[in-house]
Formats: structure tokens, C-alpha cells, sequence
């Protein structure tokens, strides 16, 4: 395969260089969960000249970069001056949340002189890349008077050991076979005792808040380790969490990279949670929230039912997520015409059954935006034997009635604690994403 092209240094859209990768590392290391996620994206947001707006205030129709936080989602906006009330949204979708393992209800467990944190599985991650790792701990805490706070212990501090192979002689010839619930729990410590309530009294320790003022939580394992570049030339990043805050982070980038630029529609990120496990949240796709925001975007600038459906009727959405590059030890799995590589551009994702969103009409859309940024593409299709995943895409379309286009960059080891990809892919999505949100 040829070199694919770069980006011009220099222009309207395209800003990115492979500073934009060093900087997704320390994205990607500041974002353990969905909920330190959008606040990193926020912090990004703000920066730019974004200012938060509450769902629970009245919203006027000034022009400027706002953004909606819930949970685990954000969505961010950034009204052109003089936007009509029927102006066409440009939205980057993407998802927040990766599969991995969270803490149940109650937390502390343990056998035999060891101390346990009690998991349940999140979406489907590849039980076996979680097991000898140095994990930390992270995610929300809820306190007594309603308020949030977010808690990181981003340090070796729980473990899942394999079982030794003398006592599972069978485990090169036929694999690995982990049982979710008996095989999965992490240790944190030595003990013959369970206390109830010990693990929330270190977080609370941990964080600096008082004792007793926990009542609730959202928390999820990470692994410690940090990204890195690999390889000869360094051409490859492995890290966690890829899928999918790499499409966030682009999003983020090119939201404020378009923003107060001459545009003819309002640039969005819509950022979810949830769609590892089907999207039906207040902060999922299938959720009211990106509709919501819409319509009251549009309302606020003085518009009608007639300016909404108007509005919506000329808006396109990339759903961005990560795909699958051709894996070279299983390149029999793959649609044998259709090989994404690595470093080859962001790809263009197709399924004829709707599991992707993607039709003609929006290839186009796509295409148009990658040729005006300089940026190289590549399309995805499953091989017919193996059932397709899916995303954001088609909920997005089907929920709003917005034409939406799948695309993402492709990667190894998806769902893996530590996934595998291209160092030039995220910059090349990036600058595709400026050129589509600048229309």
C-alpha cells in the first residue's frame, strides 16, 4: 500500500499534525470513565471560548460556542453570528463509555485471606486483556446533598491474576474459558474479614471528603498503564479506551477548530454514553437529549415548529466510532475485497442491513469532506459470514430523522483494555471532521 497523503500544513481545514496524537495520549490517560470524559472535553471546550448552559435554565439565542454536560454525554454547539432559526446542523456523534469492568452495589468481597472488589461486566470487552493488569479506580461519587465529585485513584491498585498454567494444563491447547462471574474479581488486598463499606471509606479517603458523605456511586476499573507509541518508526499507538475517545477527541478538535469560522450550518458534537450496551439511556443515544438540545437551540433563536423541521430536514451527522483494520494473523475474518489498514484515513462504514447508517447519498457527503481537507479514505464492509456490530448511526438516523453517515478509524484488539492504532489515523479524522463541519 502507497503512503496515503497528508494534510496540508497549513489552511482552512486542515490544522492538524501529528501533535494532535501526543495530545489524544493525554486525552486518553485524563478520561478513565465517560464521567472524566466529558469533563476533559469541557475543560477543552471552555478554553475555546464555549460556555456551559443548564437544561433547567432558560436559553437565549445569542451566538457563541455553548454546551449541555449530562452525566456521562456532552453536547456542544457553536451558533454562527446571524444564524437563522432554520440553519442545518453539522454533527460529529460519537460515544463516551468503553466496555470494561464496573463496581457493584456492594463492593467488598473476598476468599480466603484475600480482599475482593466485586465487579459486573460492562458491554463486551475481552475478559482476558483485563487479567494481570495494574488497574486503578475511577469514576463518580454521589454525596449525601445531591452534589457530584469525581474520583481517580490512576495507580496500581487492584489486579485480576490468571490461574497458574500447572493448574490448568488444558489452557494452551484449548484455550482460555473465564467465567464472568467466578473469574473476573479483582483483589485489592490481604484480609479474612469482609467490612462492609470499606471501599467507599478509602474513596472518600482517597478524594478528601468526609466520612459517611457517600451514598451512591459510579465507579470502573482502568488499567494504569500509559499510552505509548510503538513500533520501528513509531507509526502505531497503543492505548486504552480508543474506542471510541479517539472519535471524541477529534470531535472536540474540530468543534473548536470550526468554530467562528464562515460556515453555513452549526457545527455540533454529540458525545453519549451508553452505546456498549445498547444506547437506551437519559444519556444514550436512543435518549431524548441531542433532540432536545436541537429543537431548544432553535427555539431560542426565535424559531417555529416549521424552523425545526426545516433545521432538521438539511442537517447530516457523522456517527464516528472505531472499526476494524485487517488483522494480519486473521485476515481470513475480514471481507476478503475490503482490507482497512492502519495510517490509511479514516473509514467509511457500510452494512445494507442498517447495522451502519451509511448510504449513497452520505458516502458523498463524506467523500466531499475528506477530498476539501486533503484527507485519504478507506470502506469498511463485514465479510458476510460474520454478524456485523453496530453504533450510534442508525439510532441517531431512525431517532431524528437526520441523514447520518458511519465512519471511524480502524483499529486492532477493539474492546481489548489496550487497543492498537495508526499514529497519523486520528489526525487525518480530525481534519476530515473540520472540513464537514464547515460544510
Amino acid at each position: 500500500m502507497s503512503e496515503p497523503s497528508r494534510p496540508a500544513a497549513s489552511g482552512a481545514t486542515a490544522p492538524f499534525d501529528r501533535g494532535h496524537t501526543d495530545d489524544l495520549m493525554t486525552f486518553l490517560t485524563a478520561s478513565p470513565t465517560p464521567y472524566h470524559a466529558v469533563a476533559s472535553a469541557a475543560e477543552r471546550l471552555e478554553k475555546a471560548g464555549f460556555r456551559q448552559v443548564a437544561e433547567t435554565d432558560a436559553w437565549d439565542g445569542t451566538s457563541g460556542g455553548k454546551y449541555v454536560l449530562r452525566g456521562g454525554a456532552i453536547v456542544a454547539w457553536y451558533v454562527p453570528e446571524g444564524a437563522a432559526p432554520h440553519t442545518p446542523f453539522r454533527i460529529v456523534g460519537a460515544h463516551t463509555d468503553s466496555p470494561n469492568l464496573r463496581v457493584k452495589p456492594l463492593p467488598d468481597a473476598g476468599a480466603h485471606g484475600w480482599r475482593q472488589v466485586a465487579v459486573e461486566i460492562y458491554g463486551g470487552p475481552l475478559l482476558n486483556s483485563w487479567l494481570d493488569r495494574d488497574l486503578g479506580l475511577a469514576g463518580r461519587l454521589t454525596l449525601r446533598d445531591g452534589s457530584s465529585h469525581l474520583v481517580n485513584i490512576d495507580r496500581p491498585l487492584l489486579r485480576v491474576p490468571q490461574l497458574a498454567i500447572h493448574l490448568d494444563r488444558s489452557v494452551t491447547a484449548e484455550g482460555l474459558k473465564l467465567d464472568k462471574q467466578r473469574h473476573m474479581q479483582p483483589i485489592w488486598g490481604l484480609g479474612n474479614d469482609v467490612r462492609e463499606g470499606d471501599l467507599i471509606a478509602f474513596l472518600e479517603e482517597e478524594a478528601d471528603l468526609p466520612a459517611g458523605s457517600v451514598t451512591g456511586w459510579d465507579l470502573m476499573v482502568h488499567s494504569v498503564e500509559r499510552p505509548a507509541y510503538l513500533g520501528r518508526d513509531r507509526e502505531l499507538v497503543a492505548g486504552p479506551r480508543m474506542d471510541n475517545l479517539l472519535s471524541v477527541h477529534s470531535g472536540v478538535a474540530a468543534l473548536t477548530a470550526a468554530a467562528g469560522r464562515d460556515v453555513s450550518s452549526i457545527p455540533v458534537l454529540a458525545a453519549f454514553d451508553h452505546e456498549e450496551n445498547g444506547s437506551q439511556s437519559d444519556t444514550g443515544a436512543d435518549g431524548p437529549l441531542l433532540g432536545s438540545v436541537l429543537e431548544r437551540s432553535v427555539f431560542a433563536r426565535g424559531g417555529s415548529y416549521e424552523d425545526r423541521a426545516r433545521a432538521f430536514a438539511g442537517t447530516v451527522c457523522l456517527s464516528s466510532d472505531t472499526g476494524h483494520a485487517v488483522h494480519p494473523n486473521y485476515a481470513e475474518r475480514h471481507d476478503p475485497t475490503h482490507h482497512p489498514r492502519v495510517n490509511g484515513g479514516p473509514i467509511l462504514k457500510v452494512n445494507v442491513n442498517n447495522r451502519y447508517a451509511t448510504d449513497g447519498s452520505g458516502r458523498a457527503v463524506f467523500a466531499a469532506a475528506c477530498e476539501r481537507a486533503d484527507v485519504p479514505f478507506q470502506s469498511f464492509v463485514s465479510n458476510n459470514s460474520m454478524p456485523c456490530g453496530t453504533t450510534i448511526g442508525p439510532i441517531t438516523a431512525a431517532r431524528h430523522g437526520i441523514r447520518t453517515v458511519d465512519i471511524g478509524v480502524a483499529i486492532l484488539s477493539m474492546h481489548s483494555a489496550r487497543e492498537l492504532c495508526g499514529a497519523d489515523d486520528p489526525y487525518l479524522l480530525a481534519n476530515a471532521l473540520v472540513a464537514f463541519l464547515e460544510g
